[in-house]
């Protein structure tokens, strides 16, 4: 089968390379024509145990053979089981279930809100970043920092005030003497923006500054929470707890879903009729969830996350060691950014053309979020197939 072009019918929304995925297996998909892809883009950081994973395959189909919706009427068993395993594994208190991190994240800024009112304040501020992405709603995208995808939706929601990221001078300068600001509000590794991590003395600092102003410290774990850091959550490196968290992506392996996952200081903020979901929290969604942290647990992903991911970076310097033409390789665990002197999107096609799926962000960053339970032998076929991509575009043949 070739592919030429979007369909006719579908909202020209993205900009899709020309391959139709049939099937997959671990970290390996199949196109309809049979060509095998190694997967280092993990449905961009979803496909948490790879695809077609035994175990959550039968648990799924067991699901769908028993109930897949009700509401929220009513008690969802699942629902109440998954709340109390992520509160026992970021040591909050209360969980709200949606459906993706944009919903998670526009509940967040709910509560930050509600929470300024409740203490008096009219027009409550949220401290966001520089080359944050948050969501694609008026709100989240307003929470965002790219002027390219705010492009053309304006006006945009006005109560945030930007700060760069490990800049806390920078935070400080911004917020003294204000008396609206209520929250601050980062990805612990930003994402979209091109793999960039708040250093662990960072985020200590911004937790103790939303402690001594009674602010709430909302981090957004997307995208790099659910053991892609080696750790459950990217902040637990730096050992602090927040106090609202949107999770969505990786918790389902690749089920829809969200979260909002919030502490004493927030848990109290949303009351019955100020927030909701039809879907959010179904039962579907729900066993998705229960079972990816169970499988997680009993294959101990979150080493593997922390090892391989280790070895990746590793393997990543190695091979780029005497390229100027490579400024940095970062990022954490399995979640991991190449970034080049130029911009690099064309490669995203010639390694799709060598097997190899990744993704291009913030115009010159490479980014790999492979499942994560990746191998080393697998890690060494991506940078195989990667180092010569990259070094062709930054010392291009003449011909």
């Amino acid at each position: 089968m070739t592919i030429t072009a979007a369909s006719p019918h579908v909202m020209n929304t993205y900009g899709r390379l020309p391959i139709a995925m049939a099937r997959g297996e671990g970290c390996y998909l199949w196109d309809v024509n049979g060509k095998r892809y190694l997967d280092a883009l993990g449905g961009i950081a979803v496909n948490t145990l790879g695809h077609a994973h035994p175990q959550l395959v039968k648990a799924l189909q067991e699901q769908v053979g028993l109930l897949m919706h009700t509401s929220n009427y009513y008690h969802i068993p699942h629902q109440e089981a998954l709340a109390a395993k992520l509160v026992a594994l970021s040591g909050m208190t209360n969980v709200f279930f949606c459906n993706s991190g944009l919903e998670a994240n526009e509940a967040a800024l709910k509560m930050a809100r509600k929470f300024g009112h409740q203490k008096g304040i009219a027009h409550p501020k949220v401290v966001v970043y520089e080359h944050a992405f948050h969501g694609r709603s008026i709100a989240t995208l307003s929470a965002t920092g790219n002027p390219k995808v705010q492009e053309g939706f304006g006006p945009l929601v006005d109560d945030f005030i930007r700060v760069p990221t490990n800049d806390l001078a920078a935070l400080q300068t911004a917020t003294d003497g204000r008396d609206d600001v209520v929250a601050i509000f980062f990805e612990a590794i930003q994402g979209e923006g091109g793999v960039n991590p708040l250093s662990d003395d960072y985020m200590q600092a911004v937790r103790a500054l939303c402690d001594a102003n009674d602010w709430l410290l909302m981090i957004d774990e997307v995208q790099c929470g659910i053991g892609r850091t080696g750790k459950w959550f990217a902040h637990q490196w730096a050992g602090i707890v927040p106090d609202v968290m949107p999770l969505a992506k990786g918790l389902g392996s690749g089920v829809p879903i969200g979260a909002v996952v919030a502490g004493p200081k927030a848990a109290g903020i949303l009351q019955p009729g100020n927030h909701g979901s039809t879907f959010g929290g179904n039962p579907l969604a729900m066993r998705a969830g229960v079972e990816t942290l169970r499988i997680m647990e009993e294959e101990d992903l979150l080493n593997n996350a922390s090892a391989v991911g280790a070895y990746f970076k590793a393997a990543l310097q190695a091979a780029f060691a005497d390229e100027p033409g490579v400024v940095s390789i970062r990022g954490r665990g399995l979640m991991i950014g190449v970034e080049t002197r130029v911009p690099c999107g064309q490669i995203v096609m010639q390694a799709a053309d060598a097997g190899l799926l990744i993704s291009v962000t913030a115009d010159t960053v490479i980014r790999m979020v492979p499942p994560l339970l990746i191998t080393t032998a697998q890690i060494d076929e991506i940078v195989a197939i990667l180092r010569p991509l990259v070094l062709n575009l930054l010392h291009p043949k003449v011909t």
